[in-house]
């Protein structure tokens, strides 16, 4: 299992001792990283059974997986979404299944499942309500559930690779290969990508055999090229919306995070303008990227496009990569499509509010937003 020792170790190293000294901060950081070793611990325990009892899943090929991959708050949770309906094409992952990416306790939780529908299913209920409390509070941004789809981000936070982390350490630029796996050294990202091959292995293994394995993945938007590489026969699909929506709602979901264990910082401070400032980095390396795939492995969808009428895009998606719509699924499409018709987010944010400009914006992404035909402004 693949870990960034030398990232975790310099991240810790700037919190602590290269800032000026916050007991509230320390106690943030040194808790928060005592439990995500724990959990990598606990994780790194359970594939390594993995191996003692499920060897053959190294056997496993992976063959022309989907990743759905575009800069955070772009729509592609609701893609994910729509497309992990189509279950007799595609195979997703379950939120639980990226917090414990081990076949063995994939066996667990399925043998916890049968047991629990035996018992007429008062586990699954209690559940549910720790779920509302553990998760509600984030429905209106994105509802997260344990038996629900989810990208694939806990996966490389084991690794520490993930800009996850950026919520505990908020120094994008002395830990920018964390963000951007593509800048870390060759073998460095050999090595991630070898980790991350054999979890999408146990993957299939564990509950997606006979069906393409569909993988949202917004902070690969700075690992494409590693992907490209560890897998040349995959599909991209990329979502694109108006950089000034999708960055500054990105950058709103960690103001309050830092805020809570650095209350000095400000929302249209330093850390603001640095985490915006990789976003759009990953928008121009998104743009580089799409001369590097071919094109029939490629596909970008308008985000206006998709909330307007996801029954079309969708066709001309599979129509793009030569996929069959079932009319069961055709039927889903259709009702997605008509409870669509109201949708209107309940957030606005602008870049103003976090120290930033649409003329900045609008110098740092001219080519990209001269690609996607964008005004300066999504005004």
């Amino acid at each position: 299992m693949y870990f960034n020792f030398r990232g975790f170790f310099k991240a810790l190293n700037i919190t602590l001792f290269q800032r000026p000294f916050r007991l509230r901060r320390w106690i943030y950081v040194l808790f928060f990283s005592g439990l995500y070793l724990a959990f990598a611990f606990f994780v790194a325990a359970t594939r390594w059974l993995d191996l003692l009892f499920f060897p053959s899943f190294r056997n496993i090929s992976v063959d022309k997986p989907v990743f759905i991959i575009a800069p955070p708050r772009s729509g592609t949770s609701f893609l994910q979404g729509v497309l992990s309906l189509d279950v007799e094409n595609f195979s997703h992952w379950k939120m639980y299944q990226t917090i414990f990416p081990s076949i063995c306790v994939q066996k667990l939780v399925d043998s916890l499942a049968w047991l629990d529908k035996k018992l007429g299913g008062a586990f699954s209920r209690l559940m549910n309500g720790f779920e509302q409390k553990w998760f509600g509070g984030w429905d209106d941004l994105h509802k997260m559930r344990l038996n629900q789809p989810e990208e694939d981000g806990a996966l490389f936070l084991y690794a520490f690779a993930s800009e996850a982390i950026f919520m505990l350490f908020p120094f994008v630029g002395q830990l920018w290969d964390v963000g951007f796996p593509d800048a870390l050294p060759l073998g460095q990202r050999r090595k991630l990508m070898a980790y991350y091959r054999s979890c999408l292995q146990r993957q299939i293994y564990a509950s997606g055999k006979g069906r393409t394995l569909l993988i949202k993945s917004t902070h690969s938007s700075g690992a494409v090229e590693s992907i490209l590489e560890e897998f040349p026969d995959a599909r991209f699909i990329t979502i694109i919306r108006h950089p000034s929506e999708s960055i500054a709602s990105h950058v709103s979901l960690f103001v309050p995070v830092w805020q809570a264990h650095s209350p000095e910082i400000t929302k249209d401070g330093l850390e603001s303008r640095a985490y915006a400032g990789l976003a759009v980095e990953w928008y121009k390396h998104l743009l580089r990227f799409r001369s590097l795939v071919a094109p029939e492995n490629y596909y970008c969808i308008d985000y206006r496009d998709l909330r307007a009428n996801p029954t079309q895009t969708l066709a001309e998606l599979y129509q793009h990569f030569d996929w069959q719509i079932s009319e069961t699924y055709r039927v889903k499409l259709e009702e997605i499509t008509r409870r669509q018709g109201g949708f209107k987010s309940k957030h606005q944010y602008s870049l103003e509010e976090f120290g930033l400009t649409n003329e900045w914006l609008a110098t740092e992404l001219a080519p990209v937003l001269e690609a996607y035909g964008f005004a300066a402004s999504s005004g």
